[in-house]
């Protein structure tokens, strides 16, 4: 990209920046891993310069984020975790990201909301999961939209403030010229490539024995000892668990591991 490239594009961003903002929040929340804390900061420097206005580039934000979160909401309380689960893997987090989340709203209820959007993975899947858990919508958009604005006036902020040196970063960037645009793409492909291979790692790792529910029940009747330990949030929608299973938090689990007996078999139940 030229000199003049550059200068188009700057010039884009200055002329559509509102409609920029809403539609690149509106894919980052819709899961796809494609990062708007640049562009957040960015439309900072451009607000100190009087290019947008605050309070329209953060309205821009929170109209394009509640529209996805309202709808991964919606499906979150038709469908429960199977959203979750496909939200781990669009937007290429650990399938832990749903534990995760669901510990956070333990803990913190739907104030995880306000901080969710700050936290790869939990900001995936907090949307659903509130849908899930049984939230009233009214009380979702109430928080959400204050997570929202905590989130894109943070990020606007910090380009407000550092405006100066963005400006000498952008002079930097004129100068690479196309050497800037292979830049990018190389930055954006690695960080693909990162959250796959994190991925994969995780799964590799959770590659254990794994045992149908048919077979279990089968040796359960032969009168075959298990020690079996349900590891579900209470988020769970289900209550049911199996026969004689103890209930027991992951983190229990973690700090509890002496407990586990090493003369039976263990089966553990987390889906």
């Amino acid at each position: 990209m030229s000199h003049f490239g550059i200068t188009q594009a700057i010039h884009f961003v200055e002329r559509y920046g509102y409609a920029l903002l809403f539609f690149w929040v509106l894919v980052e929340q819709g899961a796809l891993p494609i990062p708007s804390a640049p562009l957040l900061v960015a439309a900072g420097a451009l607000v100190r310069t009087g290019r947008l206005n605050a309070v329209l580039a953060v309205a821009c934000c929170v109209a394009g984020a509640l529209v996805a979160d309202s709808v991964w909401f919606h499906l979150g309380r038709r469908h429960g975790k199977s959203v979750l689960r496909f939200l781990c893997r669009v937007s290429l987090e650990p399938d832990s990201c749903v534990r995760q989340t669901e510990n956070a709203f333990l803990k913190y209820g739907l104030n995880t909301l306000l901080f969710a959007k700050f936290i790869p993975g939990l900001n995936a899947v907090a949307a659903p999961l509130a849908g899930d858990s049984g939230v009233g919508a009214v009380r979702f958009l109430a928080v959400d939209t204050l997570g929202i604005v905590v989130w894109s006036a943070t990020y606007i902020s910090v380009g407000f403030i550092f405006s100066d040196q963005l400006e000498l970063v952008l002079a930097y960037a004129q100068r690479l010229g196309s050497g800037l645009v292979i830049l990018v793409v190389g930055l954006f492909a690695a960080w693909i490539l990162w959250k796959f291979m994190q991925r994969q790692r995780f799964l590799k790792q959770i590659e254990v024995a794994r045992i149908a529910p048919e077979e279990l029940r089968e040796r359960m009747d032969a009168g075959e000892d298990f020690f079996i330990v349900d590891v579900r949030s209470s988020l769970a929608s289900d209550s049911s668990t199996l026969p004689g299973a103890i209930r027991l938090s992951t983190a229990d689990l973690t700090v509890n591991w002496q407990q586990v007996p090493r003369d039976r078999e263990i089966i553990v139940f987390c889906s």
